[in-house]
């Protein structure tokens, strides 16, 4: 038994289709890829812009922590050298910094003598300056300026730096305490 089957042309469904899927014109959409791809670039171009600028406030926002970092510890440091050298505290508020050969230790060496020198090596870690010295001791921060006050028995230790690096000392830091 052979089975009848009809025949029919495709054309015949064709009225089941929509028109822009019947459309065999490729002309008409030629170029709408490239379109999307430009405008994705643009895009993307656009976002990479932003998170560069992220990245460079980023490196900008870390550099001035470091410095306040280093600000704090400076600061530290020096109220450390004065409470260990209770003796010459005077020293210390009235800014006679000076480099006293052999004056590491406190033999040999009054406690005037250790303030200036405690004074004038951190001095030289705040501001720079002291590079030809041996040892070489380099600025940490930058146009660091450096003071110690007293009043009324409270010590004030304030460290400035320069920032945004325009050259004008523009942050401080400032520690108190009393002895």
């Amino acid at each position: 038994m052979e089975w009848d089957v009809p025949t029919f042309h495709y054309r015949a469904l064709l009225h089941l289709v929509p028109n822009y899927v019947q459309s065999n014109d490729v002309n008409k959409h030629t170029g709408f890829t490239l379109i999307e791809v430009l405008i994705a670039m643009l895009v993307l171009a656009i976002g990479l812009l932003g998170l560069a600028g992220l990245q460079i406030s980023s490196l900008r926002n870390t550099q001035s922590s470091y410095n306040r970092s280093l600000a704090t510890d400076l600061a530290y440091d020096l109220a450390d050298r004065m409470r260990a050298n209770i003796l010459g505290i005077a020293t210390y508020s009235n800014g006679s910094a000076a480099q006293i050969a052999n004056c590491e230790n406190t033999i040999g060496c009054t406690p005037t003598q250790m303030a200036q020198n405690d004074l004038y090596e951190w001095n030289c870690l705040v501001a720079g300056g002291c590079e030809n010295n041996t040892p070489a001791i380099a600025g940490v921060l930058p146009n660091g300026l450096a003071s110690v006050s007293v009043t009324v028995g409270v010590y004030a230790i304030m460290i400035s730096w320069d920032d945004n690096h325009d050259g004008i000392a523009d942050l401080s830091f400032i520690t108190r305490f009393k002895l």
